[in-house]
């Protein structure tokens, strides 16, 4: 997907006002110190306290320990006038993966990761508090920078909600980033509606009669009965799900038996689900119940099924949708610039604040094939190019301009 964009080279930062531009060496330094030390969700200790010493240094009030580990951050414009609130959120979980790049900046713990770029979401906005603390004059209203833990799982979003991180005073948009290595430098994912999918587990296990391989009459063939499953649960996004919604069901595991002539007693099949029709949330986990349910049936089999709604699909509101990509079209300017049906069967739980309030979440392209920059999410070698963080504070700056206006 990378190769099909302009190389990097054709990226220009002379739309990032000079002041910003001049984070540049500290939004590295930051994303680079974040990165030597990650830390998986609720554990992000070390983070926060980077995060809330700087903010302390600065002068900005901030509240920390919210649903454990995470921070929200208050700035207030002195602008007379408007009194609407703008969220801005930032992820800062890693993932449990060896890094295996080879960089000073390499993490300093085994099997802990920062392989989706979270890193670098935390020094955006970081660099956004900063600069907006300094400008309080040129906006009006107030922002609250949202330090999120937990992305990756099992979800902070929920739990910060809960804690009240959108009232007092009560948020009235929100935006947010992901940098995307599906994109390179210098381009921007928007768009209105459905960005990424919701994203749901089931796990299953299937209880049938084991015994000798060369005599399976006297057997209930748990195998058999997991492959016919697996089979079946196809039929649902082929045969039972309108062609226009793209969904996915995926088995990614599967596990039976101990040897070649033994027929197994039981088998274990997990996977997941990925929908972007809000209208389908009740739908994939009725519909698979019955298709296990009626294959065990006919083979005498009985099943035990643990279905979990992760998180819902992210959906953005068409008018903030709207001023995000007006701000990217003034900020970026290569050949490309705006791709605006970027979508994403990945899941994020920034769909939660979407749903208590507009908002729009978009990607920022940091992919750089020139550098080598360009390892997908998730991967031990995943990096990105670092000139993406200042065109991320650009934007988010603009938009709070905007929003107020």
């Amino acid at each position: 997907m990378v190769s099909t964009f302009p190389h990097a080279s054709t990226v220009s930062l002379k739309n990032v006002r000079l002041e910003i531009r001049a984070l540049q060496p500290q939004l590295v330094e930051w994303r680079r110190q974040i990165h030597q030390k990650p830390e998986l969700g609720f554990q992000e200790k070390i983070t926060a306290e980077f995060i809330s010493q700087k903010l302390q240094n600065w002068g900005i009030e901030h509240q920390t320990g919210i649903a454990k580990t995470g921070i929200v951050a208050i700035i207030k414009g002195t602008k007379p006038g408007n009194g609407k609130v703008l969220a801005i959120r930032a992820d800062m979980d890693a993932l449990p993966i060896q890094e295996e790049n080879e960089v000073t900046y390499c993490s300093q713990y085994d099997g802990v990761m920062h392989a989706c770029g979270h890193d670098g979401h935390t020094a955006i906005a970081l660099g956004t508090a900063y600069y907006l603390h300094q400008h309080r004059q040129d906006f009006r209203g107030t922002v609250k920078i949202i330090f999120q833990p937990a992305e990756e799982g099992p979800g902070g979003a929920e739990p910060m909600i809960a804690a009240g991180v959108l009232n007092n005073p009560d948020v009235d948009a929100i935006i947010g980033l992901h940098l995307w290595n599906n994109l390179p430098l210098g381009t921007v994912g928007v768009r209105a509606g459905a960005l990424m999918a919701a994203v749901e587990l089931f796990r299953c296990t299937i209880f049938g009669k084991g015994g000798h391989g060369a005599i399976p009459h006297q057997t209930v063939d748990s195998v058999v009965v997991a492959a016919q499953i697996v089979t079946a649960l196809q039929t649902i996004v082929s045969r039972n799900v309108n062609p226009i919604d793209s969904a996915v069901v995926t088995v990614g595991e599967l596990h039976a038996g101990t040897t070649v002539n033994v027929i197994a007693d039981t088998a274990r099949m997990g996977g997941t689900v990925r929908y972007f029709n809000p209208d389908l949330a009740n739908f994939f986990k009725e519909r698979i119940q019955q298709i296990i349910a009626g294959i065990c049936q006919s083979h005498g089999a009985k099943y035990d099924l643990d279905y979990i709604h992760l998180y819902p699909p992210v959906i953005n509101d068409a008018e903030i949708a709207a001023l995000v990509r007006s701000v990217a079209e003034d900020v970026i300017e290569t050949p490309i610039g705006i791709v605006p049906e970027c979508q994403t069967m990945g899941g994020e739980d920034m769909s939660f604040f979407l749903e208590k309030v507009p908002g729009c979440y978009f990607f920022l392209g940091s992919a750089n094939p020139e550098k080598k920059l360009d390892y997908p999410h998730h991967h031990p070698r995943f990096d990105f190019d670092e000139t993406a963080l200042p065109m991320g504070v650009e934007i988010f700056v603009r938009c709070t301009e905007k929003f107020f206006e």
